[in-house]
């Protein structure tokens, strides 16, 4: 049984909005962020902020979605906490000048590029992973050099309050700050002008917040989700696929935007492929998943509903359990579910796992191709096809013989493509999501070439050589 949620009283006014951002504007113009040792200072109290409260922030995601404190670690504050540390280790190299080759026809002159950082960001944050989603792209918007409002979201209460807690402790108010609210501060704080907006979320509230920006032609960053599917072929290891799909389903509930979505599985295989599944499922939740204190919770009667709901839409092949109650859902494992099926059209978001058969690579890539281009794709395959699927298809990121383990490497970047975002971070790429890459040419003032100027003498040897 899920912990008591605390409800969030404090709804900021237009207001709030206001006054903050005229404090981080002020904070910014005055140059306070320029500087990569205030940064590495900013970065390096957060580090030891976090370390503090690592109990108080697994008590928080486990009263809002249920989680365990060994998931809590491993999901959310340990990654978060790596990305702190190769935000400090790198910012030196990775802040000052890049010198890049300037052309002959250019001498004497010198090129470089400096980072600068875009200034105010905003940063609208999601339930399923509510600190890490927050965190991790803070850390590459400090280390970038911006000033930051944060606006979590409300479904994830207990882990707001403790954020709005530790923003509050580490970071003057005109650096960072929190608002906490629900639709009503999300619609006032769209209608202000940023610098740069970082929205993790649905497509659906990504487009919304795509048409906020473009009033102001402000850049965003966006990573949204989508049906993200695992190729499990001929001659994939059955019982290390249906592990791993099994882990990558049942992680956060499935509440994850780069779990599978469904499964693609060779016809000749899909027998003994559902058995493996099967036992995959009963050795990581054992009989009864219900107990097992590593298994989350739906985050709210609501969607708890909406996926009670789909699961009359196909064949149960495992699992089936719900508790309202408690907002559990055991992982299902659903059969061929038919075209115009929720489970087929829209992405799932939870422990519902379909799986359809193919009989050829082709006509498993031409079901990929079909849809919207997913977050995350998986192919359980022998090199060669798997190397075949990546060529003929697109999809934010990949992992072969593998699940969602491709966000733990902070020197891989994250994003979607098309309908599954735009845009990436972790490690450098967070950095450089903050930032400006602004090219600077310096010329000689002692010697100033006469052919650059009317009638621009010879014209044609120059004409050559360009």
């Amino acid at each position: 049984m899920l912990l008591p949620t605390p409800q969030v009283n404090s709804q900021a006014s237009q207001h709030d909005v206001n006054t903050v951002l005229g404090d981080l504007r002020r904070f910014f113009m005055a140059g306070n962020t320029r500087n990569t040792a205030f940064r590495k200072q900013s970065l390096q109290r957060l580090l030891s902020e976090i370390r503090n409260r690592e109990a108080d922030i697994a008590s928080a995601l486990k009263s809002d979605l249920g989680k365990s404190d060994r998931e809590a670690y491993l999901t959310e504050t340990g990654m978060v906490l790596r990305e702190i540390r190769i935000q400090i280790r790198n910012l030196g190299r990775w802040s000052g000048p890049q010198r890049v080759p300037t052309p002959f026809y250019l001498w004497p002159s010198s090129s470089r590029i400096v980072h600068e950082p875009l200034g105010v960001a905003l940063l609208m944050a999601p339930w399923n992973y509510p600190f890490q989603m927050v965190m991790a792209p803070l850390v590459g918007a400090i280390a970038a050099g911006c000033c930051v409002l944060i606006k979590p979201s409300p479904d994830a209460p207990a882990t707001a309050a403790l954020m709005n807690e530790i923003v509050g402790s580490v970071f003057d108010p005109g650096h960072v700050r929190l608002l906490q609210g629900g639709v009503p501060l999300a619609q006032e704080v769209l209608r202000q002008r940023f610098d740069v907006i970082f929205f993790t979320g649905s497509p659906t509230v990504g487009r919304i917040v795509m048409r906020a920006a473009a009033e102001h032609l402000t850049p965003v960053i966006l990573e949204l989700g989508g049906k993200s599917p695992c190729i499990v072929d001929h001659d994939a290891d059955l019982k290390v696929a249906a592990r791993r799909i099994a882990w990558g389903k049942m992680l956060n509930a499935g509440q994850t935007c780069i779990a599978p979505d469904y499964i693609l599985v060779h016809q000749s295989i899909k027998d003994a492929f559902i058995g493996a599944l099967r036992q995959a499922f009963g050795e990581l939740l054992g009989q009864d998943s219900r107990s097992n204190p590593h298994y989350a919770r739906i985050i709210d009667a609501a969607s708890h509903q909406r996926l009670q709901e789909m699961l009359d839409d196909a064949p149960q092949l495992y699992g089936g359990a719900c508790s309202r109650e408690s907002r559990f859902i055991e992982p299902t494992v659903l059969d061929e579910p038919p075209e115009d099926s929720a489970l087929r059209s829209r992405e799932i978001f939870g422990p519902l796992l379909p799986v359809y058969a193919f009989n050829t690579i082709d006509e498993a890539v031409q079901r990929i191709n079909n849809g919207e281009k997913p977050l995350a794709l998986y192919v359980f395959a022998s090199k060669k096809v798997a190397e075949d699927v990546i060529g003929r298809t697109s999809s934010g990121g990949v992992c072969i013989n593998d699940t969602v383990m491709h966000i733990a490497n902070p020197y891989l970047p994250f994003g979607g493509v098309g309908e599954s975002g735009m845009g990436r971070y972790r490690g450098r790429y967070s950095f450089e999501a903050f930032s400006h890459r602004k090219p600077v040419l310096s010329s000689a003032k002692s010697f100033d070439p006469p052919m650059r100027y009317p009638p621009y003498r010879w014209f044609n040897l120059i004409k050559r050589l360009l």
